[in-house]
């Protein structure tokens, strides 16, 4: 229920500033998943969260750092987000990722790790991969459009699932594998962006 509440206020707030557009949200599966975008603002996460719409049974992983802004840490904790710290290998970040996806819950993550200007190229993590393969899920990617967004518009286009698939147990070269076909599917999702 306040899931529910807080997303129509964000998004009452939010959709006169972004101005944003959803396209496929048909494609998003039901259960637990990885949604996988690119991330070039702040604001990201939380479009991200408002285009799997008001019934969504989201979770976010954000650096620690922002849970330490009053007011955004208030919202990160009503989007479910939990904190993660980037850098190190996180244990408690990945057990909570797991179980939460497990528990059919949408992980909300961006693979570059950081936000990405234009122009620049960051080689993604391979944390969704490795998530997408221990926890059994699919990953939903989504495209979302760069630089700056408000008052000028913002689409964000969800592509075709990624269906990882691993013969025996998934080790690292796996992981980079799969997380090469979110960052493909990403961009792929790109490619229906509409002017």
């Amino acid at each position: 229920m306040w899931f529910k509440i807080c997303y129509w206020v964000v998004y009452v707030v939010l959709k006169p500033i972004y101005r944003f557009r959803v396209y496929g949200r048909e494609r998003v599966p039901q259960g637990g998943m990885v949604v996988c975008g690119n991330h070039t603002a702040i604001v990201d996460p939380v479009l991200v969260a408002i285009a799997l719409g008001p019934n969504s049974h989201i979770s976010i992983m954000a650096k620690a750092e922002l849970f330490k802004i009053p007011g955004l840490a208030t919202l990160l904790r009503m989007l479910h987000a939990f904190p993660v710290q980037r850098g190190k290998n996180d244990v408690g970040a990945i057990k909570h990722s797991l179980k939460a996806l497990k528990d059919g819950r949408q992980l909300i993550l961006f693979p570059e790790g950081t936000r990405v200007h234009q122009g620049e190229s960051v080689a993604a993590k391979t944390g969704a991969g490795m998530l997408s393969l221990r926890a059994g899920v699919p990953v939903m990617p989504i495209y979302i459009t760069p630089g700056r967004k408000a008052f000028r518009g913002c689409q964000l286009i969800f592509g075709t699932p990624v269906v990882p698939t691993c013969e025996g147990r998934p080790g690292p070269d796996d992981y980079q594998r799969v997380t090469d076909e979110i960052m493909q599917g990403i961009y792929a999702a790109r490619k229906e962006l509409t002017t």
